[in-house]
């Protein structure tokens, strides 16, 4: 495959309409939390991007490719890689959303992050040569780290990772005053995004000293505000049903430490831009009091996007493909990371993956990155995606084939500029269907 060929962008004329997908997609979820989607992804294009996966599945299925398959994250674009807690509380920089993982060419992953970067620098103002110079730079750190992970043990690829801490002692003289006291800003925060500090924010406490989530609708509804109290129970039970599945998914230790909690009140949420519509709870639940609080989110996972584009074996839960596939890429999982099963409010099945609400999860403002600060994360963020890949077995033939091509990281560049054309058009045809009246909007702050 040639750089022409990996740089290849589809033409309007050659690709589906972006919106019958993202309609298409929609068919299977809340239908009162489409517009929401809608709204959020009408923002700005960056907002459109992230909701778009499935549209960008397509087109780039529609595109040459090196035919090396490796384990995807499905949906690498710079604001689900970010800050959270190891299982031995360190803080750690990774890939953190795996709804879409899925097998696919390798260059997927780095194609849709690198080109999340040209849409993020001219969402920024940057013009262009900025905004190709820094997915260049995406390019080249993952090429980088997998050209060196060859070198490395097996074992040392599968423990490598990224700790914080380390980072800002590297690059933290590189930043200017007011951007390291931002990113030590969202250090802090993040350090204290946990159960008890979601329980602060998200509960209230009653006369009797008993916790409740709050009703915050649309965005965090209690089950008996948001459905009649006879379809509230039911589902209710039914969440608690899929969380004791749940528990079969768990390593028996963390079995044992799980049944410390017991489930004292659940809520429905909306997350993200592009998860809008998918069924998603928070169950709140307490050890011995309530400073002893366990906050786990149970989401649905629907077929990657990626499903369509590459055969692959399936897993008969998609919850599992997405804990499995994280599991594979991510330097460090999140301890209560597991998968369920149950029916939804009309009967029919659906898939869930756990995991914990919040657990020292963070991320950077991306709005308020000048070009230097954006350069430095796409280097961190190209790192992070080639550690990542290079845990499969799939590394030695995908750093061959960056040994043997030459001008890998300018044919991604390119590509990303293209491709933030499209993406920017397709924004356009959104906010035009909207205007219309052909899209409805629900508009609610992210």
């Amino acid at each position: 495959m040639t750089t022409v060929d990996l740089a290849a962008c589809p033409t309007r004329g050659e690709r589906a309409d972006p919106l019958a997908i993202l309609a298409a997609q929609a068919r299977d979820r809340v239908a009162d939390l489409i517009p929401v989607r809608h709204a959020r992804m009408a923002a700005t294009p960056f907002t459109f991007y992230r909701g778009a996966a499935a549209v960008m599945a397509d087109d780039l299925a529609r595109t040459p490719n090196t035919g090396i398959i490796t384990q995807l994250c499905g949906d690498a674009h710079l604001s689900n890689l970010g800050l959270f807690f190891s299982p031995e509380r360190r803080m750690v920089f990774d890939l953190n959303d795996f709804d879409e993982t899925h097998p696919g060419p390798f260059e997927w992953d780095v194609k849709r992050l690198a080109a999340s970067f040209v849409i993020a620098g001219r969402n920024n103002g940057f013009d262009d040569k900025t905004n190709r110079a820094i997915a260049k730079t995406v390019a080249k750190a993952y090429r980088r780290t997998i050209r060196r992970s060859v070198s490395m043990t097996t074992l040392d690829c599968w423990y490598a990772g990224i700790d914080v801490e380390s980072v800002m002692a590297e690059i933290g003289p590189m930043l200017d005053t007011s951007m390291t006291k931002r990113t030590q800003k969202a250090l802090r925060k993040a350090r204290h995004r946990d159960s008890a500090q979601a329980l602060a924010k998200l509960c209230v406490i009653d006369e009797a000293g008993r916790a409740h989530i709050r009703n915050d609708p649309p965005l965090l509804v209690p089950l008996a505000e948001r459905f009649p109290r006879d379809t509230a129970n039911v589902l209710a039970d039914r969440v608690r049903e899929r969380v004791e599945s749940y528990r079969a998914s768990l390593p028996s230790h963390v079995q044992t430490l799980l049944a410390q909690f017991s489930i004292v009140d659940i809520a429905f949420k909306v997350v993200g831009v592009g998860s809008v519509g998918t069924r998603t709870w928070v169950v709140l639940m307490i050890g011995k009091n309530l400073d002893d609080p366990l906050f786990l989110q149970v989401k649905e996972a629907q077929r990657s996007v990626l499903a369509d584009h590459v055969p692959a074996p399936g897993f008969d839960n998609q919850g599992r493909r997405v804990v499995e596939g994280q599991r594979l890429l991510q330097a460090a999982s999140d301890l209560f990371l597991g998968w369920s099963t149950g029916l939804d409010e009309s009967g029919k099945r659906r898939d869930f993956y756990v995991r914990q609400l919040r657990d020292g999860k963070g991320s950077v403002v991306v709005e308020a990155l000048e070009p230097e600060g954006m350069t430095l994360y796409a280097k961190l963020c190209g790192l992070a995606l080639g550690q990542d890949h290079a845990r499969t077995a799939t590394r030695f033939d995908i750093a061959r084939y960056l040994s043997e091509t030459k001008g890998f990281a300018g044919a991604i560049a390119d590509f990303s500029v293209a491709y933030a054309d499209l993406n920017e058009a397709d924004h356009v045809q959104m906010t035009a269907a909207i205007n219309r009246g052909e899209l409805e909007v629900h508009d609610l702050v992210v």
